[in-house]
């Protein structure tokens, strides 16, 4: 049976399909027509219900969780991997005169996010309830518009995390760590998605082939560095490895009980802030 897959071309994604998509592993007689994408584009495309198998923000899977269940296997989640608010070194208005910030912000802030339904916006909106002139901005020019003065400050995702202070970028908040402290949980950012038109024998299916994908990634970490670098933003070997490190955790091969908490608690919140957001007992395949 051929599914349609979609995951984006970040090191932690790639590294983590390359083997399921290039027949390294078993896949139990599946196979997959893989398109790659921007996680914000694949977050609306789900809303469209357009792929079987999907990476989704976990925020955006909040909205679609009626027609999309949350595999238990790839999630990015973690401690000390969130995304990042940044502004330019030189916006001294958003900082006290000690280089502390300013925590109540100016609510006409224009600020980049990497999609209006991103974790990182979600974070946002917890972090700081005044800021709501958000414009989603392909994450990978966030940096670069954010500098030019386009906006006054961006929600950095991916590899902008290991490169923003050598661009001239100042860090505002680690949204991640502010959520860690404030909850105590890691930081649910995305995972994958099954629909919930297939049967549970294939959602089952399908999480196995990727629960083996990722498990062979780390026994064969050279095996995908070529996929991995041909689809990469950041060419830097280097970058790609620490990104990998960072995204891809013991998580990633199953969410277990402590990742299954933050979800549920991040959930919650977008609940109390979000109306549109979709009330459902189970969010991952039983």
């Amino acid at each position: 049976m051929t599914l349609s897959l979609a995951y984006s071309p970040c090191p932690n994604d790639t590294f983590a399909f390359h083997a399921m998509v290039h027949g390294l592993i078993d896949t139990e007689d599946l196979s997959f027509f893989v398109e790659l994408a921007d996680v914000e584009q694949m977050n609306i495309r789900a809303t469209e219900e357009k792929y079987d198998v999907c990476k989704l923000s976990y925020y955006a899977f909040f909205f679609v969780c009626d027609r999309y269940a949350m595999l238990r296997s790839g999630s990015a989640l973690g401690y000390n991997n969130g995304p990042l608010f940044v502004t330019r070194k030189e916006s001294k208005e958003l900082f006290n005169e000690d280089g502390s910030v300013n925590r109540r912000l100016p609510a006409d802030l224009k600020i980049a996010v990497p999609g209006v339904m991103t974790t990182g916006a979600l974070l946002l909106r917890v972090a700081y309830p005044e800021c709501k002139n958000l414009t989603p901005v392909t994450f990978s020019q966030i940096e670069e518009r954010v500098l030019s003065g386009e906006f006054d400050a961006g929600v950095l995702i991916h590899e902008g995390r290991f490169t923003y202070e050598g661009k001239g970028l100042k860090l505002i908040e680690d949204l991640g760590n502010f959520w860690q402290i404030s909850t105590g949980d890691p930081i649910p950012l995305g995972g994958i998605a099954v629909s919930r038109k297939l049967n549970g024998e294939m959602q089952q299916k399908v999480n196995r082939v990727l629960r083996r994908s990722i498990e062979f990634a780390f026994k064969n970490p050279d095996l995908s560095k070529d996929y991995v670098c041909s689809n990469a933003r950041e060419l830097d070997a280097d970058i790609q490895k620490k990104h990998i490190e960072l995204f891809v955790n013991d998580y990633s091969i199953d969410i277990g009980e402590v990742g299954t908490d933050a979800v549920y608690s991040l959930y919650n919140k977008a609940l109390e802030i979000e109306p549109k957001i979709i009330k459902r007992d189970n969010l991952f395949i039983l």
